[in-house]
């Protein structure tokens, strides 16, 4: 019988170092005793039937088995320990000034990304709208606005087309804002390919192309994407996409350092998107970083504003503008103070209330439509013939509105840059048409700041039922778009609907109820109800209005919306991660594990090597199970490795790159005096696959071992098995662990634990 075929089935939580058993009650026909040199010696149950099972079972779905976790816990290991006693004190700041230099160009290479994909989209943008005005206005005289119909739907497919045929066929995790997979990397769980330069090429172009193709989305969130893949590449020296090493930084080659740039990168993209450096830092606060300290709250800041001053002088000089008013690509334009009367207050709360629902029924449509989507949409060529029907349908409805609503306005007062005549008079604009011929971000500002009465009730209720259900079925295609600014558009519609009908109801109020307050109240609250964000939102509109007595309405109006939509469901980006099955930890424990310990969600038996372990079994174990973490015992039952005391932990990247370089105890004399960790920093991130190992047969079928001692982590998390569910989360949560050994009062190996053992749904 091979190893494979005696291999009992092993489990799909790749983090782990567990086997699966046979259902209890079926008798296992080998003898307990049996021991084989490299068997794996799993204890069975005995020929008694009504004996409890020896272990229980963790059953997971196998969709949990493609995410593994980050190692965040540092190993601290004989090589680890070796290269800090050769670290002086003048290296030590050398290093802490090189981690002050990426972040300075973090910031600085976000915010000029972000600056080419905004000039693209302006340029492009203006060229198609121009475009546009001119065939309406040449074929309304003619009365043929069908051929106006057919340019807008063809310049609205072929970006759009492209766009999503970049993220389908190139790379699909560069869809949607990208904000939900930064939030699982820096919580823990290694997403594939979310930090390459591949992704960033095709998120920056996938952005502009599907903004200049018109659909409901905008370009803010995925700069927090963009941001993160920066500052994963600038911080590792080297490229495993073009294959290039600088052979420098070698030092933050690790999952911990790595992961506090990419928390500094995705605060960069927020300030470049939004002109919002204390936003920024407080967005990774509270919706993306798990793990903080002091240093890297200072250098997140310290980037964060690197990139939204780089960005403001690069725009405003490309602008022309004497002064610097481009804090950010959301630039909503100078705002004058927002009094307000404190009996509005409870008014701000209720459209908070509004929000909070109209955004929890956003999530719930958006996410039962995603879910048919991943179900019935799964070619390739089918997701972007979708991408490429809303396109059209986002075109249509535009004409269907521009064509049917009469709303016309003076010009003079409209900040429109091209303002279409349609069936108005001369001097005249259609307000309607207006909405739509420019991009999502300059509606919105003309939503903000167009005076009293530019837009007719009909126009902006229409518009609402249009962009609220158009904006639920974009997000979700096969497009690099963000939430952020339809969701911003529509609360800003609804808002200033709002205010309409206050003075239609009380002609008195109009003294202080002004339209552009109350759209950025209504922007506010619709945000809020679909993102849930609090803290962080408050401050970034505070940020981008610049109105710092404005902050309690905010405040009250955000609270209300997350409250309130709390009580439905949860925000689109925990949702998201939640239907994608990500082992993402939450913030608190599920209150079904309150009462239970450690002995109720480890996994057992585990799978442990040696302190000298054969190079054969290492093969086995590392072809034959998909776990990541190997306890190293000693002392076994009869020399077996089953029941050992808990000595250390060995990872399988350790071991794939020992049995690269032939780290051999017979053959340590030639190697042993020379190896070092930068062995396993110049393999980062991508180690080698078990299959593209090539070991000598003399090496497995002889009497070669590999000595775990000076690879191993010496001093690995272990808890007793009575630990409560609870406690062992925080530590989870306080150490970003990845391991934790069960072991009984005398140390011996019972179980282990990993994130995906406190998720219910894996």
């Amino acid at each position: 019988m091979t190893m494979g075929n005696r291999l009992i089935e092993d489990d799909s939580d790749g983090d782990g170092a567990t086997v699966q058993t046979r259902p209890a009650g079926v008798r296992n026909r080998r003898h307990s005793s049996e021991n084989h040199p490299t068997d794996y010696n799993i204890p069975v149950t005995g020929n008694d039937e009504d004996m409890e099972p020896a272990f229980n079972v963790n059953h997971r779905s196998k969709e949990a088995s493609q995410y593994e976790s980050l190692d965040y816990d540092v190993c601290e290991n004989v090589l680890w320990r070796r290269d800090q006693t050769k670290i002086e004190p003048k290296f030590t700041v050398k290093k802490d000034f090189s981690r002050w230099v990426i972040s300075l160009q973090i910031g600085v290479f976000t915010a000029l990304v972000a600056c080419c994909i905004n000039i693209v989209i302006e340029e492009v943008s203006r060229v198609k709208y121009g475009f546009l005005k001119r065939q309406v206005d040449v074929n309304v005289i003619r009365g043929d606005l069908s051929i106006p119909y057919l340019w807008w739907s063809l310049l609205n497919l072929v970006p759009v087309v492209i766009g999503a045929t970049l993220v389908a066929y190139v790379e699909p995790v560069a869809a949607g804002s990208g904000i939900p997979q930064v939030k699982c990397y820096l919580n823990g769980v290694k997403v594939p390919r979310i930090v390459r330069i591949k992704t960033l090429a095709v998120k920056a172009v996938g952005v502009a192309t599907s903004v200049i193709g018109g659909l409901a989305g905008g370009k803010e969130g995925p700069m927090i994407h963009s941001g993160a893949v920066i500052a994963a590449g600038i911080s590792q020296g080297k490229s495993t996409t073009f294959r290039r090493d600088l052979k420098i930084l070698k030092h933050f080659r690790d999952d911990h350092e790595k992961r506090d740039f990419v928390v500094s990168g995705a605060a960069a993209g927020v300030a470049a998107a939004f002109g919002a450096p204390i936003g920024g830092t407080l967005f990774s606060l509270e919706e993306a970083a798990s793990f903080w300290n002091q240093s890297l709250i200072w250098r997140t800041f310290y980037a964060s504003i690197i990139s939204s001053f780089t960005l403001n002088i690069i725009l405003s000089a490309y602008h022309g503008l004497s002064s610097f008013r481009y804090r950010g690509l959301f630039n909503l334009g100078e705002f004058a103070p927002l009094p307000f009367e404190y009996f509005e207050l409870p008014i701000f709360m209720l459209m908070g209330v509004f929000g909070g629902c109209t955004g929890a029924v956003w999530n719930a449509l958006n996410s039962r439509l995603n879910k048919f989507r991943s179900h019935a949409i799964k070619p390739r060529w089918a997701k972007v013939l979708e991408a490429a029907f809303v396109a059209m349908l986002g075109a249509t409805f535009a004409c269907i509105m521009a064509y049917t609503i009469n709303d016309c306005k003076p010009l003079g007062n409209d900040p429109t840059e091209h303002p279409v005549q349609l069936f108005c008079e001369d001097n005249e604009y259609n307000a309607a048409a207006a909405l739509w011929f420019q991009t999502p971000e300059a509606t919105v500002k003309a939503l903000f700041h167009d005076p009293p009465g530019s837009h007719k009730i009909l126009t902006l209720a229409v518009f609402v039922i249009i962009y609220y259900p158009l904006s639920c079925i974009t997000y979700g295609l096969s497009v690099s778009l963000g939430i952020f600014i339809p969701t911003l558009l529509i609360g800003a519609a609804w808002g200033r609907l709002t205010a309409s009908f206050m003075v239609l109801a009380f002609p008195a109020s109009s003294a202080f109820v002004a339209p552009g307050k109350y759209a950025l109240i209504g922007a506010a609250a619709q945000l809020g109800g679909v993102v849930r964000m609090t803290l962080s939102l408050s401050v970034i509109i505070l940020e981008t209005t610049g109105n710092i007595g404005f902050i309690l309405p905010i405040m009250l109006t955000l609270m209300c919306a997350k409250w309130c939509g709390d009580y439905f469901n949860e925000g689109i980006y925990d949702t998201q991660i939640k239907s994608s099955r990500v082992p993402m930890l939450p913030w608190h424990v599920e209150p079904e594990y309150q009462q239970l310990s450690a002995r109720h969600i480890m996994a057992r038996p585990v799978v442990c090597v040696r302190v000298e372990e054969k190079v054969q079994y290492l093969l086995d174990i590392l072809k034959n199970t998909t776990h990541n973490g190997f306890p190293v015992i000693e002392d076994g039952d009869d020399g077996s490795r089953v029941n050992g005391r808990l000595i250390g932990l060995i990872l399988r990247s350790q071991l794939v790159v020992i049995l690269k370089r032939s780290f051999y105890q017979e053959s340590s004399r030639f190697w042993e005096s020379t190896v070092s960790i930068e062995a396993f920093r110049e393999e980062y991130p991508r180690y080698p696959a078990v299959d593209e190992l090539h070991v000598n047969e003399d090496k497995c079928s002889g009497d070669f071992s590999v000595n775990m001692n000076m690879f191993m982590n010496p001093s690995p998390y272990s808890v007793e098995e009575g630990t409560s569910v609870p406690r062992i989360f925080q530590l989870f949560r306080a150490l970003g662990l990845r391991h934790l050994m069960v072991v009984s009062s005398e140390n011996r190996v019972r179980g282990i634990i990993t994130r995906k053992d406190f998720l219910k749904h894996h």
